[in-house]
């Protein structure tokens, strides 16, 4: 398990599909955005999802759609934002839509505490 100190303040931006399973494997809860840079409420929630990365104990990745469609896919991300939460390196949530920082938080929270 990792310590809260390797924890990323910054959303990691996921950059090869290869590093996907590895990011997840090594942080104990990690948000995982789907997101487009064309994605209005996607944007929206930017701040949110910054926000996630630097007050909590949670890694954020942030996989964009466009380049990673496969990975997508793999995931059944039919629309986005779409946002999963992995503990332990299992999928523990999914949340679709656009949401609060709050809803995030709660998340998170329950999922480190």
């Amino acid at each position: 398990m990792s310590s809260p100190e390797s924890v990323p303040t910054e959303p990691i931006q996921l950059t090869d599909a290869d590093d996907f399973d590895e990011i997840v494997a090594d942080h104990d809860v990690v948000l995982v955005d789907f997101y487009a840079d064309w994605c209005g409420p996607c944007q929206m929630m930017e701040p949110a999802v910054e926000s996630i990365a630097s007050d909590t104990d949670a890694t954020v990745l942030k996989v964009d759609v466009d380049v990673h469609q496969a990975l997508a896919g793999e995931y059944g991300v039919q629309g986005i934002p779409t946002l999963l939460v992995f503990s332990d390196g299992e999928l523990a949530d999914r949340m679709v839509g656009a949401q609060t920082e709050q809803a995030l938080t709660d998340v998170v929270a329950g999922l480190t505490a």
